[in-house]
Parts: structure tokens; C-alpha cells; sequence
């Protein structure tokens, strides 16, 4: 039995925002909104589901009390639950952070795929991602998959690519195909073919496309990038924090950036831009990624209040 429920307080809070300035006089802006409500506890998944529709973004994240971790966290999207959302982690983490509810240091989230680290580090939020893994296009041949339509499902051909790094499959605790383009006018003109990418997705079970570029002259960060996610209702993400761990493994193990600590800009190149900035701290032993941590910053937006159909 589920409560009758009048309405309930949903805030809109963009993660991975870019902050510039220090103490009272630092802006906030970008990143990626999504919905944030918290003291979830009686709510049902259909209920969830319900105000993730009123809210109306690519994700929603409630929090509720946890016996076994720091909070439990439930993602919706409009149309279904799903394990893990990166950018409405932070949000959610940094804003318990300014309210808070949750110290500086670490703590951890229960969600329906198991519980995950999260550290709070100066109001900003990193979340646990796994070891990566990799599968090159020959790996997915058994899937009707090939490089070939890869490239053409984002328009490109081979002479758009980085020439040092074919597209890869890359896995942190979600599935990515991660494509570099040589420079920065070659990732502003995509004009991604959805329905070709949708499909590919759904063939290789991934969260969409992450096409990036470590070209100097496009970003000061070590890698800049765009995010298409048709499989899931995004045609374009302004921050992908489970896309930028295993993009940061990638450039650590195959384009020789070895240092523990990456940042990752995503969002210049959409219309309108959003940019955000995404960190990633690598855990290494004897050069081997065991493990990393991706965070950045959240800021409320705006408040909502959504009403419920009463329930019995």
C-alpha cells in the first residue's frame, strides 16, 4: 500500500556546473539539470516514476534513508528506472552537501545495482566508478556492429578520427563507445544521426556515444566532448559524469596521459552551449587503474512542487 500524497517539493539542480571566482563571489553556470527530491522514503516506484514525468528532465534522483549506506538513491528517467545517473548524483550529493546533511568526507549510496563510494570534498561530490574495461570493434562483430557504422551514424569518416585511437567500448560500471575526432571543427559539426545511433546502442547494450577531442586549440582541460544518448531520450547531454570515467581510463592507458587526476569539459559544442567540467581521480597501482572517483559541482536552479494523484 502506498501513501496518498498531495504534492511533493522537487528541486531542479544542474551538476557538473563550471565555477569561476572565490568565496561570496563564485558564479555558477552549465552543467547538466537534474530533478532532486529528498525524504523519498514513502514514495512508490510509480509515484517516482510520476514526478520524474512532471519534472521533465533526462533524470531524477530520490534520496531516501539507507540502512546499510550514507542515503539511498533511486534514478528516474520520464520513462523507466534505471541503476546509476552520474549528473544526478552530484546534484543530489552537493545540494545534501549545502544543506548539511552530509559532512565533508566519505560517505555512500544504496542503489538497486549495489552501493557505490561517494566523497565530499569542499562541497563537491565524487562518485565511485569501477576498473575499466575495453572492447575494441572487432569484439563486436558478433553483434552486427562495426566501426564502419560508428562513423557514419555521427557523419564522420576516417580521416575526422585521431589518428592514435580507434573507437572503443569502455566500461567503468556503464557502456560507452568513446570516438576521438582530430580537432575541435570536426566535434562542432557533427549532426548526429539518432535513429542510426539508437540502434547501435541497443545492439551493444550501451548508454550512447562519447565523441571527444584532446586537440590543444579546443580546450585547456585534457579532453572536450560531446554525448549522444538516443537509447535513453537524450539527443544531446551537456555533462555525463559515467561517460568521462571511462573516457579519463582511455586517455590514461591508450593516449598516453599518465597522472592520476583528469578533467574532462563537456557541453561547449551543444546549441545552446552548457558548459560543465567533469574531474576524474584515478586509483593506480603499479600504473594499473584500480578504480576512480568522478565529481564535480552541483547548483540548485529552481523549486517545484508537484502534485500527486492520491493513491489508495
Amino acid at each position: 500500500m502506498t501513501r496518498n500524497t498531495a504534492s511533493v517539493t522537487a528541486r531542479i539542480v544542474n551538476g557538473f556546473v563550471t565555477r569561476r571566482g572565490t568565496g561570496a563571489h563564485v558564479q555558477a553556470t552549465g552543467g547538466n539539470p537534474a530533478g532532486v527530491v529528498l525524504d523519498a522514503d514513502g514514495l512508490s516506484g510509480a509515484q517516482m516514476l510520476e514526478i520524474a514525468q512532471k519534472v521533465g528532465l533526462s533524470e531524477t534522483a530520490f534520496v531516501s534513508r539507507s540502512r546499510s549506506e550514507g542515503f539511498k538513491l533511486d534514478f528516474f528517467t520520464p520513462a523507466r528506472r534505471i541503476a546509476h545517473c552520474g549528473h544526478a548524483t552530484i546534484a543530489a550529493f552537493s545540494y545534501l552537501a549545502e544543506l548539511g546533511r552530509v559532512a565533508e568526507g566519505e560517505t555512500s549510496k544504496e542503489t538497486v545495482d549495489g552501493p557505490r563510494k561517494i566523497i565530499i570534498r569542499d562541497g563537491a561530490a565524487y562518485m565511485e566508478q569501477l576498473a575499466p574495461r575495453y572492447e575494441a570493434a572487432a569484439d563486436w562483430a558478433d553483434r552486427g556492429v562495426r566501426a564502419e557504422d560508428v562513423l557514419a551514424a555521427l557523419g564522420l569518416d576516417e580521416d575526422s578520427l585521431d589518428p592514435r585511437f580507434a573507437p572503443v567500448l569502455a566500461n567503468t560500471g556503464n557502456s560507452f563507445v568513446l570516438v576521438a575526432v582530430r580537432d575541435a571543427a570536426v566535434l562542432a559539426a557533427i549532426q548526429p544521426r539518432l535513429p542510426q545511433i539508437e540502434a547501435i546502442s541497443e545492439a551493444l547494450d550501451l548508454i550512447g556515444f562519447y565523441v571527444f577531442t584532446t586537440d590543444p586549440a579546443a580546450t585547456a582541460a585534457d579532453a572536450t566532448t560531446r554525448m549522444f544518448a538516443p537509447r535513453y531520450g537524450i539527443a544531446e547531454e551537456s555533462a555525463t559524469g559515467m561517460a568521462a570515467g571511462p573516457l579519463a581510463c582511455a586517455l590514461y592507458d591508450h593516449l598516453g596521459v599518465r597522472k592520476p587526476r583528469l578533467m574532462i569539459e563537456q557541453g561547449h559544442f551543444m546549441v545552446p552551449a552548457s558548459p560543465s567540467e567533469i574531474t576524474v581521480e584515478l586509483g593506480l597501482e603499479a600504473g594499473r587503474i584500480t578504480g576512480l572517483m568522478a565529481g564535480g559541482s552541483g547548483a540548485v536552479m529552481q523549486e517545484l512542487e508537484i502534485s500527486l494523484q492520491d493513491r489508495a
